[in-house]
């Protein structure tokens, strides 16, 4: 693998890309090598990366207790019935 030096990098874009690598949680390295790959049509193109909000309304309404209910049938229905086993 090759290294390469750039100069001439002032001290704004310097800023502007550690800035845009933390945003990425990612090295200073790893951001410009990603965004060099991007530009030079070299980046993987990603697959399966839609996101689906058709079922959003359902999440986070339940109460405690509706919770609490639910997940007792669950637990109960997940006990071995020692008597269907012998």
């Amino acid at each position: 693998m090759r290294s390469i030096s750039i100069r001439g990098v002032d001290d704004d874009l310097a800023k502007r890309l550690k800035e845009q690598a933390d945003e990425a949680g990612k090295s200073i390295n790893q951001f410009v090598l990603d965004m060099m790959r991007q530009e030079s049509g070299l980046a993987k193109k990603k697959r399966f990366t839609a996101t689906h909000r058709d079922l959003d309304q359902l999440f986070g309404q339940w109460s405690d207790d509706e919770f609490n209910s639910i997940q007792q049938k669950i637990d109960s229905e997940r006990q071995i019935d020692e008597e269907l086993w012998k």
